[in-house]
């Protein structure tokens, strides 16, 4: 055991089924739910009332706010947030009396991502690397990088920077001065510092 290293807290009143894998320094608070086969990095921090399933991989440094459910095959990449009570699906038209397990799409949410409060992702879609989804917005197409995202169905009306600072037409982060330029209609990238 490496002592240099801090260690997981589990809060007494939540599961976690033998198999599941948590790395250094994550918190697992009140009342949430981790299946054997899940795979949680360092550092991460599982708020109250969260499930995670069996066939779920989250990266380093993840937030998950309360009341959210991560189910079989989602992946979040390092440092994503996910805001309360936001939704995750994982079929795309399902009914109760038809069974659909063996139709799960999955759903990747790249690094740095923000999922607002009450938003859905929409089974099968991709999160761009440091997107950000609005509170209540409902995602159903994939979402390139760093794109600013509101509505049902989501919308794109601007470009986040890496730091979560709206960008305005200069493309420069008010808080980190990062500089961006289009090289596409859809493509955000970083300007490399000279």
């Amino acid at each position: 055991m490496d002592d240099s290293k801090p260690a997981v807290k589990i809060h007494p009143t939540a599961i976690v089924d033998d198999g599941a894998r948590l790395g250094a320094g994550t918190a697992v608070w009140h009342w949430v739910h981790v299946c054997a086969g899940a795979s949680i990095g360092e550092n991460c921090s599982l708020g109250q009332n969260v499930f995670v399933a069996g066939k779920v991989r989250i990266g380093n440094g993840v937030r998950i706010q309360n009341n959210v459910s991560v189910y079989d095959d989602v992946e979040l990449e390092d440092d994503v947030f996910c805001g309360p009570s936001m939704v995750f699906t994982n079929v795309y038209n399902p009914r109760a009396h038809v069974s659909r397990k063996d139709e799960y799409r999955p759903t990747r949410v790249r690094r740095g991502a923000t999922l607002g409060a009450n938003c859905t992702i929409v089974c099968g879609v991709t999160i761009g690397p440091y997107a950000f989804i609005g509170a209540g917005t409902v995602v159903n197409r994939d979402v390139p990088a760093h794109a600013l995202m509101v509505g049902v169905p989501a919308r794109q009306i601007g470009w986040m920077s890496h730091a979560g600072e709206k960008l305005g037409p200069d493309l420069v982060c008010p808080r980190e001065g990062r500089r961006y330029r289009l090289t596409a209609p859809d493509c955000l990238e970083e300007i490399s510092p000279e």
